[in-house]
């Protein structure tokens, strides 16, 4: 990225205008040191979705997230300044830059660099940047001190990088999301979209299955919930003859929902839960609830989880418009549909308007009531038979890393919750952690013989805006009336976590803190046995600090 912006630098205004040696020197080390910075911001980039604004979010927090880098960030600071009136002193942050902020690698292990088109065209652009940056110096005079500062703001440079190329990248996928609209209206299936600040995944998981093999259904493949996205499931998955198309559908901010509905438009529409989740982007959960709304606009049918007092009222409103509206709820028997979930957690039962459906459906570990009532309501929608419905939530699946229960060889019961990262979901999945390492009493009862450890492994829940740093001591502090031992991945949100967790009075809480999340599964392994069980509660992909 930056070797050839110092051959075009040179071949523009030749070593002349270079007068010092000292000075070409730290010219050199300046985009030099643009290389590994401009790899490093371009993977954070890619893995926040592009977002201009992110990378430097994210750089903000890892200049500041250990005693090491906070006085690396100093250091670069200072010597960057000092550079404009001594040149030689630039090498210092041209090093800090090139191989700072510890703990942030090039290519990284859980979340690669992935050099798609969209990547390459990034790179390009953040380089032409610098090499503005370059050209400003050299005209004014002070190439050394605009290598150096070219590089102190590469995160920057990326971000307004990313800010550039945007409408140009929605231009590019123009044509793919025309011929997904052409291919939906040949094809002609009823649209489901599924949307919500989490449940998404869930709910489209047990509308495809409750209304499978009935119908010919296809659902959009793992988070594919954007605009390129839903257009790649469309063009690749869409098949003739498919009855059901299921979508889910994500925004990071008002318009984006809109958008889809525009070529995908639904004919019943699903919202299934409301919260603060993405509310650095949002701002407040008022406006996630007027992004998410737009999915109702154009649909004839609508999905609304009511125990929620905002999508009540949302209900009313879409009912007043003329829609038909169908509210569901975990607590509301008088709900159109209202699933209940057993004390111990593992049976269902489910009523429509009052009536009893079915009671006492196992159903796997972790499943959500409300989600599953959302998909209840949209088969019931589409004209699926009671006692084809009710056969069907026998054989519900489970949902995959959302609250997943296992037992390993070794006898520990496993939660995987690391697809979760919202306050409802981790107060659920302690909920039945709470739960798992049960025996039972000679009266039935159960009980936790002591020596059993239940233990959480967690790097904290994140994109909660000015939230996040609470509602991370809150899950720290329940922790401590449930688990044994609480195991703080990464730096994140380290110190909202130890907090939380030394502010229960007695609580014999064991927090212990690692790196990363493998080093927590290696101490899992080694240190538990048969009877114990484990919370893997969120993950964090290794651009996170």
């Amino acid at each position: 990225m930056i070797g050839e912006a110092a051959h075009l630098l040179l071949a523009l205004v030749g070593p002349a205008r270079l007068h010092d040696g000292v000075a070409w020197i730290t010219v050199a080390c300046g985009l030099a040191a643009c290389g590994p910075a401009g790899l490093r911001w371009l993977r954070v980039a890619q893995r926040e979705h592009y977002l201009a604004g992110s990378v430097s979010r994210f750089a903000g927090r890892w200049w500041v997230s250990s005693p090491g880098n906070k006085g690396l960030a100093v250091l670069a600071v200072v010597a960057a300044m000092v550079s404009v009136g001594w040149p030689p002193v630039g090498v210092v942050t041209a090093g800090v830059v090139a191989f700072g902020p510890l703990g942030l690698t090039v290519r990284g292990r859980t979340a690669p660099l992935v050099w798609t088109r969209r990547l390459r065209t990034l790179a390009a652009v953040s380089a032409a940047l610098v090499i503005l940056v370059m050209v400003a110096g050299l005209v004014s005079g002070l190439a050394s001190p605009a290598a150096v500062v070219a590089a102190l703001i590469v995160p920057a440079l990326v971000d307004l990088a990313c800010a550039v190329t945007a409408p140009i990248e929605h231009r590019l996928s123009e044509p793919f999301v025309e011929a997904a609209a052409a291919r939906l209206q040949r094809v002609d299936p009823c649209v489901v979209a599924v949307t919500g600040s989490y449940g998404k995944t869930s709910t489209k998981s047990h509308i495809a299955h409750l209304l499978r093999p009935g119908r010919t259904v296809v659902a959009t493949p793992a988070s594919f919930n954007n605009r390129v996205g839903l257009a790649r499931a469309v063009n690749e998955h869409l098949a003739e003859g498919t009855e059901v198309f299921v979508a889910e559908m994500g925004t990071y901010g008002a318009g984006e929902i809109a958008d889809l509905c525009r070529w995908c438009p639904p004919d019943i529409a699903v919202i299934t839960a409301i919260g603060p989740v993405h509310l650095e982007r949002f701002g407040t959960e008022e406006r996630i609830v007027e992004a998410k709304s737009e999915i109702i606009d154009r649909a004839a049918t609508v999905v609304l989880q009511v125990d929620d007092k905002r999508l009540a009222v949302l209900a009313d409103r879409a009912a007043a418009d003329g829609k038909r509206v169908l509210r569901c709820s975990a607590v509301d028997p008088a709900a159109d549909v209202c699933v209940e979930r057993s004390p111990d957690g593992t049976r269902l039962s489910v009523h429509t308007v009052g009536r009893r459906l079915a009671d006492g459906v196992r159903v796997p570990s972790g499943l959500q009531p409300t989600n599953l009532a959302c998909a209840i309501a949209v088969a019931l929608a589409l004209g699926v038979e009671r006692g084809e419905l009710v056969a069907r939530l026998g054989h519900l699946p489970a949902v995959e890393h959302r609250l997943e229960a296992v037992r390993a060889p070794t006898g520990v019961t496993i939660l995987d919750d690391t697809y979760n990262a919202n306050p409802a979901g981790a107060a659920e999945a302690l909920a039945m952690l709470d739960r798992a390492p049960a025996d039972r009493a000679p009266d039935g009862s159960p009980e936790r013989p002591a020596g059993r450890r239940r233990v959480v492994v967690t790097p904290g829940m994140v994109e909660l805006g000015r939230r996040q740093a609470e509602e991370n001591r809150r899950l720290a502090a329940a922790c401590a009336g449930v688990a044994t031992d609480l195991l703080v991945v990464g730096r994140t949100n380290r110190r909202a976590l130890m907090t939380g967790a030394a502010s229960v009075p007695g609580s014999p809480l064991r927090v212990r803190r690692v790196g990363r999340r493998d080093q927590a599964v290696a101490w899992v392994r080694q240190s538990l046995g048969s009877g114990d069980a484990v919370l893997y509660e969120n993950d964090l992909p290794d651009h996170y600090p």
